[in-house]
């Protein structure tokens, strides 16, 4: 019956899982910095991710505020509908999502709307209050070690040895002390994603925002691994291995359902991996505690049968802990160089670091301290007590490292910069404006394009346009070349630009006989 309802609860468990992963934006329409001869209807957000929308607002030339409300999401696509009659100058729309591991990321785009002018200015949507950054981090770490303390040491007291009274009260208060840590680390998670400060914790918002990611379903189901191992506690016999492997399974499930290794494709090999991992380090941080109240107790042969028994256990733990670590790192940085490039890759580096000296103090315990101590051996009992100290010290500063990957994308997430295929500059006058474009933006071959508005954003139809680029430093002198109609532009091909840097650019627009409309400015072409 035990068996069953285990298959059942994990069944349920892996069932509630998203797919996706951590989201990052590679396009907008309008794109980014775009100046319009007319307001756009919508704006078109596309990411490398499927993605919810959380937060979105418009701020106007103003500088006030606006929610958006018009918002439909398919799939990577954000369609933002926005206020019809923007007026000319600056406008920036704000927005926050969150992608299918749970993480919150925002951003904006500027875009202008005839003559243009400078674009307002909003916080940044992207980053996260560093208080509520801080708290974020310490609760992680704390929910780990309460739930691979209290689980894990539930596991080691059903299969290996019953541990004084002493560690199953510790165990006891680290899964309290987990579950109410889940359930405020949603709140966090609220926050966050709504893109708001530690001030606001516990309200409303929070905790709907929390619960409507992927986190939110997770933290359920990590306190429901809880729950059934703080009964296990307080069982014997085949009642608590049974509930043992209940928590053990449902916790696996519970790291499976989000975060950046879960939501990594392909999902039928990083799924697994991830239960996989999360059993094999359970199962070892939780020996820990019950092996050190065995030490420090009056009661030797106890310890020394525990001794024996976990000796024999932990090889088959360590194996695929191992193996399944390096599937999800592989997956993760995508390339070797992703280790000393990116925050992740550093993070990993940490962890790495403090895993060879884990496995080092372990190497040591099994190969030179087991037999002398399970001989009566009373130094080696001693250097085995503080060796089993230092693997508690080393396994929370893993913890506390591994909480940071909260905040640094694994490099498969991220987008390629996209490459740019045009140079673009705006022109400013009194009387007008001017978006020119020089496409492809780098030295050689070129065509210029130049779409020109009146002060009040309205499209201009000039007589003649005459372009001039030059640059004085490098000895070039200007190039005038006169520009052909080509739709709502001008148009010039076939100019050749011998090298990359800063070139000056004018244009001139014969509005009417008596009229000159001429603006200046610089363009940076690339090589």
């Amino acid at each position: 019956m035990l068996l069953r309802l285990a298959a059942l609860w994990l069944f349920l468990a892996l069932g509630c899982a998203a797919a996706g992963a951590h989201a990052t934006l590679v396009r907008s329409d309008p794109a980014d910095g775009a100046v319009l001869a007319t307001a756009p209807e919508r704006l078109v957000l596309v990411f490398n991710e499927p993605v919810s929308p959380l937060v979105l607002r418009l701020v106007g030339s103003d500088g006030e505020p606006v929610p958006l409300d018009d918002v439909t999401a398919s799939q990577e696509t954000v369609t933002i509908g926005l206020p019809p009659g923007l007026g000319a100058g600056g406008h920036v729309v704000s927005w926050r999502v969150v992608s299918g591991d749970g993480h919150p990321i925002g951003g904006s785009v500027v875009f202008s709307v005839g003559a243009g002018g400078p674009a307002p200015t909003v916080a940044d949507s992207a980053g996260t209050d560093q208080p509520l950054r801080i708290a974020i981090v310490a609760l992680r770490a704390l929910v780990y070690a309460g739930l691979f303390v209290g689980i894990g040491g539930l596991f080691f007291a059903a299969f290996i040895a019953t541990p004084p009274a002493a560690a199953m009260r510790t165990m006891a208060f680290a899964l309290a002390g987990a579950a109410i840590a889940l359930l405020l680390s949603v709140s966090l998670q609220g926050l966050d994603a709504l893109g708001l400060t530690l001030a606001d914790v516990g309200r409303a918002p929070s905790w709907r925002a929390g619960f409507a990611t992927s986190y939110g379903t997770a933290a359920l189901v990590a306190v429901a691994a809880a729950l059934p191992a703080l009964v296990g506690l307080g069982t014997k016999g085949a009642m608590r291995r049974g509930l043992a492997i209940l928590a053990l399974a449902t916790l696996g499930a519970a790291f499976a359902l989000t975060g950046h290794a879960s939501a990594a494709p392909p999902q039928w090999l990083t799924r697994p991996a991830v239960f996989v991992h999360t059993v094999g380090v359970t199962v070892w941080t939780g020996a820990l505690v019950p092996l050190a109240f065995l030490l420090l107790s009056a009661k030797e042969s106890g310890f020394a049968a525990a001794l024996r028994r976990f000796s024999r256990v932990i090889p088959f733990v360590v194996v695929p802990l191992v193996a399944s670590g390096l599937v999800l790192a592989v997956v993760q940085l995508g390339t070797p160089g992703a280790l000393v490039t990116t925050g992740y890759g550093v993070v990993l580096l940490a962890k790495g670091a403090l895993l060879v000296v884990l496995f080092a103090l372990a190497a040591v315990n099994r190969m030179w301290l087991t037999q002398p101590v399970l001989a009566g051996d009373a130094a080696a009992t001693r250097r085995l007590a503080a060796s089993v100290v230092a693997e508690v010290v080393i396994f929370a500063a893993i913890l506390a490292v591994v909480a940071l990957w909260r905040f640094t994308p694994p490099p498969r997430s991220l987008a390629p910069v996209p490459v740019a295929t045009a140079a673009t500059t705006h022109l400013h006058g009194g009387k007008g404006s001017a978006m020119v474009s020089i496409e492809p933006g780098a030295a050689g071959p070129a065509t210029v394009t130049v779409a020109l508005a009146g002060p009040d954003g309205a499209p201009l139809a000039p007589r003649e346009v005459t372009l001039t680029l030059s640059m004085p430093e490098a000895g070039i002198e200007p190039i005038r070349r006169p520009m052909a109609p080509a739709g709502d532009a001008w148009r010039a091909d076939g100019i050749t630009l011998p090298v990359a840097g800063t070139w000056s650019v004018r244009v001139a627009a014969l509005v009417s006989d008596y009229e000159l409309l001429s603006l200046e400015g610089v363009i940076v072409v690339g090589p």
